[in-house]
């Protein structure tokens, strides 16, 4: 879904990556430093109950995740690197995220469901990348499913922002449920897609 708003923040963005650029900042300081601010925010706010304020700060940082790419193709850099640094270091802010939401409702100390809920996620979402990069190296494809990164995060974010504002807990238990089982129904959509390619090669 947030997928498809790539090319408005690519048109968006373009004026920043050139100042940037001009600048000498290079799109690799724009990947590390966005990925510590997140991961920063995530194990200090979410923790101490900070929600909202750490909602908004690691939403700033997802929305211009695609700066660094953009600076990369304006500068002629764009390459293997680049899309294997950003998604390494994805992998840190999503675990951050998640992580802070664990320790936020195991210090509550009456949101074990929630808290397990949250693991669950955090577990699930490294999975659901990891299957397919695990098919590409194989030679074949595995991406789409009904919680991609992006939609996760958006729903994940959205609902912490609205705990953060004072609605009850429990709203962000449901969603981190439906996330839970979304994530587990990603993993089985790629698996079934890699499972229909090796058949499809051995007949």
């Amino acid at each position: 879904m947030l997928n498809r708003l790539r090319g408005f923040m690519t048109r968006v963005f373009t004026p920043v990556a050139d100042a940037l650029l001009k600048a000498g900042v290079s799109p690799d300081a724009v990947t590390i430093t966005g990925t510590l601010v997140v991961v920063v925010t995530a194990l200090w706010a979410f923790p101490t109950g900070h929600l909202l304020v750490g909602t908004l700060v690691i939403a700033f940082f997802a929305l211009t995740d695609s700066l660094d790419g953009v600076m990369a193709r304006r500068a002629g850099r764009s390459g293997p690197w680049g899309a294997y640094l950003d998604s390494t270091l994805d992998r840190f802010g999503d675990a951050a995220i998640f992580s802070g939401l664990v320790l936020w409702f195991f210090g509550r100390g009456d949101d074990e469901v929630a808290a397990v809920l949250a693991l669950a996620c955090l577990v699930l979402g490294s999975v659901v990348p990891y299957a397919r990069a695990r098919a590409e190296g194989l030679g074949m494809t595995a991406s789409g499913g009904i919680a991609e990164r992006a939609d996760r995060l958006f729903a994940v974010l959205t609902a912490t922002a609205i705990v953060g504002v004072g609605a009850p807990a429990i709203v962000l238990t449901v969603v981190l449920g439906l996330l839970a089982v979304a994530s587990a129904v990603t993993v089985v959509q790629r698996m079934a897609r890699v499972r229909a390619q090796t058949t499809a090669g051995d007949s």
